[in-house]
């Protein structure tokens, strides 16, 4: 059986740095204060300087007309695993020491289809098989930059914990230690929290027996030095709120439970991803300040995720839970309007508060939404400008610009940018699905959707588990 192949390979333009661009006469979306017609955004080396009607620039400053388009702040997604291939550092309950940042993958082409559906800012995060993973990075999709330009520099840092069947199933099925209930996962995070507040109280002594044997050295024996612990040290920086959480979950119970356990230790300003059954407790999460990061209508994919509804977001919002809708994957990415769009269907909720959710509230998540997420003066000029309504399903993004610079360009991707390479396999199929089906099984622990297990017999697939 002959299979014949059309690959369809893009070269945008490249990250260059910040720019400078008038966009003129488009309806603003400022997300924040209204909608503004007619009105043009001015961005001077990165950074919105102006957002009124007749503005003007020097004559070498590029202009975009965007009569009769919609211009928006850069869809944000605070849950994502583009620019990487290994998730998950399964080989502890806890590994807090690492951080993903050390293994982003700049070339991912994911990363453009992402601005081709207006995403500019993204949580890349760590897997959840662990119950306190690694830390997450939070980038700026600056396609064509190293691994560093791509880092928002500016951006708070945050972490992976993970509840339910995820850590247990990886440890206590998988290796044999703790956890193997959801129990379990509750003992980990008290027991690390306890380790960390007492090596800040060990590491205060040492400082202050330090001080006391330097003024009085004949009176004060020399203290003994502590062993430095960077598990400890992040989770410490985690209950000073120097370290945002971000919690893989679904139940009820066990988002109740954390609630809890970050009430009584300190913890503020964080954010249950997923959080399939958040619904049922809208109220004690407001109470609590926590936040919210869900799909639209995404569930029963295994058997923890059965119970949930598309109405989560928005009985998360009515009961005044900040709520953002991400993706988890590198398609849905692209469409995150569309998800936006379906909690006004589902829920009723207002557009406004439908695009809030993957602008201005994750950017609030992330604890960056005084520099993007909404169009204002001051902010960075991270934007996408669409054919219609973004809420629409005929919308389409035309163009979205990361610190001034247009990345993607719909005219001029389709004029000039694709290069289309017809490549023929002369192999039956059956070879071809062999040699899938072994590609899969090979990378199975390291595969996105963070590490999704599949197998193939026969040519249908027999196991699948999810490692959100």
């Amino acid at each position: 059986m002959m299979l014949s192949f059309t690959y369809v390979s893009a070269q945008p333009t490249t990250y260059a740095g910040p720019q400078s661009v008038l966009i003129k006469n488009g309806l603003v979306k400022t997300i924040t204060q209204g909608d503004l017609p007619n009105t043009d955004v001015y961005i001077v080396n990165g950074i919105i300087q102006g957002i009124g009607q007749e503005l003007s620039a020097p004559a070498n400053i590029p202009v975009i007309d965007a009569t009769g388009k919609v211009v928006m702040p850069g869809i944000i997604d605070a849950h994502s695993h583009l620019n990487t291939v290994s998730t998950n550092e399964a080989t502890s309950p806890v590994t807090a020491e690492i951080t993903i940042k050390e293994s982003i993958d700049p070339n991912d082409v994911a990363m453009y289809h992402a601005l081709a559906g207006g995403v500019t800012t993204i949580n890349l995060m760590h897997g959840s098989a662990n119950v306190i993973g690694a830390r997450n990075a939070t980038l700026k999709l600056r396609y064509g930059a190293d691994q560093f330009g791509l880092q928002f520099q500016e951006a708070p840092q945050t972490i992976k914990f993970a509840l339910g069947e995820n850590p247990t199933r990886v440890h206590g099925q998988g290796t044999g230690v703790q956890p193997r209930t959801r129990m379990g996962v509750e003992r980990v995070i008290r027991d690390i929290f306890d380790d960390a507040i007492e090596y800040d109280r060990q590491r205060q002594a040492y400082l202050d027996q330090k001080e006391a044997h330097e003024r009085r050295p004949n009176r004060v024996a020399p203290p003994v030095p502590v062993a430095k612990n960077l598990r400890l040290e992040v989770i410490s920086d985690i209950l000073k709120g120097n370290i945002l959480v971000h919690c893989h979950s679904y139940r009820a119970d066990e988002i109740v439970m954390l609630v809890n356990v970050f009430k009584e230790y300190g913890v503020e300003n964080y954010t249950f991803q997923h959080a399939n059954e958040a619904f049922k407790v809208a109220p004690e999460l407001a109470e609590a300040g926590a936040n919210a990061s869900v799909f639209s209508d995404w569930w029963a994919y295994k058997f923890e995720v059965y119970y949930s509804t598309a109405y989560n977001a928005a009985i998360l919002h009515e009961n005044g839970v900040n709520t953002s809708i991400n993706s988890d994957s590198n398609e849905l990415i692209r469409h995150l309007n569309h998800e936006a769009a379906k909690v006004v269907r589902y829920g009723g909720i207002s557009a406004d508060d439908a695009l809030a959710m993957i602008t201005i509230n994750p950017a609030k998540q992330l604890g960056i939404d005084d520099m993007v997420g909404s169009l204002e003066v001051g902010k960075h000029g991270d934007i996408s400008i669409w054919s219609a309504d973004p809420l629409s399903i005929y919308a389409v993004n035309e163009m979205t610009l990361v610190d001034g610079q247009v990345l993607f360009n719909r005219e001029a991707d389709v004029a000039d940018a694709r290069l289309d390479r017809a490549i023929s396999y002369d192999q039956s199929f059956k070879d071809l699905q062999s040699e899938v089906s072994e590609a899969v099984r090979g990378r199975q622990d390291d595969a996105c959707m963070e590490d999704a297990f599949i197998l193939f017999e026969s040519g249908l697939q027999t196991e699948q588990t999810h490692n959100h």
